[in-house]
């Protein structure tokens, strides 16, 4: 368990930036799956989308990334902010698993 006396800032460190650090490598990782890959499940149109929706949120992810080191871990990053880019990274999880389990038919 952590240690509970730890200063705003540091806790912010300890938690928050491997969290940017995990966004930022689920969003690379599902970056290249939409860019190589054809998912016979989805048009294409839907699969543009869901990039289109990664690289932004590749964006917004570094962007918080470099406000977060540019004032060294003085600023938290919203709940309203960090909730969708959970619910997206979640969302290329279910596609993933969907491709793996089509392929193996």
């Amino acid at each position: 368990m952590r240690d509970s006396n730890l200063p705003e800032s540091e806790l912010l460190k300890t938690v928050l930036q491997p969290l940017l650090e995990d966004f930022q490598y689920w969003f690379a990782r599902s970056r290249h799956f939409l860019e190589t890959e054809q998912l016979s499940f989805m048009s294409q149109h839907e699969q543009s989308d869901l990039l289109t929706r990664v690289k932004k949120a590749q964006e917004e992810v570094n962007t918080a990334k470099m406000l977060f080191s540019a004032t060294d871990g003085q600023v938290g990053i919203d709940m309203a902010t960090l909730a969708p880019w959970h619910q997206l990274v979640t969302e290329c999880w279910n596609v993933a698993t969907r491709f793996r389990q089509a392929r193996e038919v």
